[in-house]
């Protein structure tokens, strides 16, 4: 039972399956009621090490409607469980935990199952529902910023996550050209026409863009139309001048998250909302407003300061707090045109039309009171079918020995993306945007990133990969028989699988093989809540187990070492351990967009 590889390849499901099997057995006996609601029994780590392998909740959610004490239904559940043929002994702590440390071969086993899946170890069924993951939406108004970065950053990687726990993905992202901001941008780039053909423009007046970024696109239009625009209306030259400059924009963001390794399979611009064959805003609006969800009327007076959207008039208003918000929300202006927020209800529709019943939007700091009012929307176009979870970015302090950075003088009043990929590389920018939680702010330190140092987390992730690559490299006059190319061929994995595992019997090798174990519930669990974050926290906890584990086989305990020159069945051994250390860096790295270099240089 103990080589099942399938069971072995995800502990925490199959000892999970195990305690349901023990419940069975006590309703079998009379011991439990039968049709108990057993969804929320789980088995995770216990808090404490020092408590076992794997801790289950079984007695403590199930005891109130079994009509029993937690620790007596634990003690029972317990005495099940110490007959399985996984379980080395089970205690029962406080008012009814369970904790349980299962027997050395199974985390061997374990290991052998990762050998044997190599790069799909961890890999999630493919073919569930398909979602849809909308990142980065920055303004086509010039290039991006530091804070944009973070929100590339974790949008790929969730995108990343969720394919590989077997949902099907969409990446997307939303153009905003349409609104004041692009007509800004037009205006922004006809000064730059102008000073293109030898107009002396002066100083750039507020309220428009001052970075030197739009000074292409003045050139473009130049070479494009000469003098022709200079005569002509703003009504007749904003459009034309709004296009190009919106089209050289998202060139140029196109570019910075090409440097970054961020793709999207769907650009969708917010202008084809209203000027399509269709005015999608107003079918929207229609529809809500046919199925009694949006009406005229008037807003109260707010409490406090009064919200940009708020106005004392008769307006077109959707139902918001019949699905959650706090109040009504307008969906035109004074003026009769839409508001962002009608076109951004009309987007989501077109998302739910698209198949897309599971919506993730990655928004920046400045958007957080904008959740609520967006989720009633997502509720209401769907007949409550879709939902939205919106993961918040927060803010990125960009410091360079712990001092703040000086903005761009290209952008004008920040530091672009560009600049930073380029002064640290994609790998450190990538990681360490995901080693924080995303809605908690970020100091990033330019020079602590490039470090070598156990400081530098990206750092000291990519050495224990390299480091494992070193090992083998070393081996090889240990192991003359070992299959040439190390890199992950059958030939390999299975003479590895093959090794003498059960030599292995440290207790920091069973350490690191009980880690290695929990790298599928962790890809389960970082999935679900839309946290990637969790990947990047568990890599460095493996190669920090590792690292000390390497450095235990130094000069005080040489019997540790993973190559030993007279015993080649335990250095196979111990290499089918590096190898499954090197597999799970690998792929972690791999979901986090970030290299697993064979070499540090």
């Amino acid at each position: 039972m103990l080589d099942r590889t399938k069971e072995t390849s995800h502990v925490f499901a199959a000892v999970l399956a195990r305690v349901q099997a023990a419940l069975d057995a006590l309703v079998a006996k009379g011991a439990l009621p039968a049709g108990l609601e057993r969804g929320r029994v789980l088995v995770e780590p216990p808090r404490d090490a020092s408590h076992g392998d794997l801790a289950t909740n079984a007695a403590m959610v199930l005891a109130k409607d079994a009509g029993q004490k937690p620790r007596d239904l634990a003690e029972s559940i317990a005495e099940a469980l110490r007959g399985d043929d996984w379980v080395q002994s089970v205690d029962v702590a406080g008012p009814g935990f369970i904790n349980m440390t299962l027997k050395p071969q199974v985390w061997r086993a374990a290991l052998k199952a990762t050998l044997l899946a190599g790069a799909d170890y961890a890999r999630g069924v493919p073919g569930g529902a398909p979602v849809n993951v909308e990142y980065v939406s920055a303004n086509p108004t010039g290039p991006m910023h530091v804070g944009h970065c973070r929100g590339a950053v974790f949008g790929d990687a969730l995108a990343n996550l969720l394919e590989f726990a077997g949902r099907r993905v969409t990446r997307e992202y939303y153009i905003n050209d349409a609104g004041a901001q692009v007509d800004v941008l037009g205006r922004s780039a006809y000064l730059r026409y102008l000073e293109a053909l030898g107009d002396e423009i002066g100083a750039i007046p507020d309220g428009l863009y001052p970075g030197d970024y739009l000074v292409p696109v003045g050139q473009a239009l130049a070479r494009r139309f000469g003098p022709d625009l200079k005569d002509k209306p703003e009504a007749e030259w904003l459009p034309v001048v709004r296009k190009t400059a919106i089209d050289m924009m998202m060139a140029m963001i196109r570019d910075d998250l090409a440097a970054l390794n961020v793709r999207h399979d769907v650009f969708f611009s917010e202008r084809s909302l209203i000027e399509g064959a269709t005015d999608q805003v107003g079918a929207t609006i229609a529809a809500l407003r046919a199925e009694g969800k949006v009406y005229e009327g008037r807003l109260p007076p707010p409490k406090g300061a009064p919200p940009e959207d708020w106005e004392d008039r008769e307006q077109t208003l959707f139902r918001a707090t019949e699905f959650g918000d706090d109040i009504d929300r307008p969906l035109k202006k004074s003026d009769g045109s839409y508001t962002y927020f009608a076109s951004d209800i009309a987007y989501h529709k077109n998302k739910v039309l698209r198949g897309f019943d599971d919506l993730i939007d990655v928004w920046g700091a400045d958007h957080g009171g904008y959740v609520k009012r967006m989720q009633a929307a997502v509720k209401a176009v769907s007949e409550g079918r879709a939902a939205l979870d919106v993961k918040i970015v927060q803010l990125v302090k960009l410091l360079r020995a712990g001092q703040p950075v000086k903005m761009s003088k290209r952008a004008g009043d920040f530091v672009t993306l560009r600049e930073v990929v380029d002064e640290v590389g994609k790998d450190a920018v990538r990681f360490m945007m995901l080693y924080r939680k995303n809605d908690a702010v970020l100091d990033f330190d330019l020079a602590k990133v490039i470090e070598q140092s156990r400081d530098n987390p990206v750092f000291y992730v990519q050495y224990g990969h390299a480091r494992g690559r070193s090992i083998f490299r070393n081996a090889r006059d240990t192991l003359p028989d070992m299959p040439e190319d190390w890199k992950g061929p059958a030939a390999l994995k299975l003479w590895l699988a093959g090794a003498p595992l059960d030599r292995l019997d440290d207790p920091g090798e069973i350490a690191l093989m009980r880690t290695l174990a929990q790298f599928p519930r962790l890809v389960e669990a970082a999935a679900a809540a839309h946290e990637p974050h969790r990947i990047a926290f568990y890599l460095y906890d493996l190669a920090s187990d590792f690292h000390a584990q390497y450095t235990r086989g130094g000069k005080d305990s040489p019997h540790l070492r993973f190559i030993i020159q007279d015993d080649p069945t335990l250095t196979s051994a111990r290499l089918a351990l590096v190898q499954g250390v090197i597999t799970v860096l690998s792929v972690g790295l791999g979901l986090l967009g970030v290299e697993a270099p064979d070499e540090m240089r």
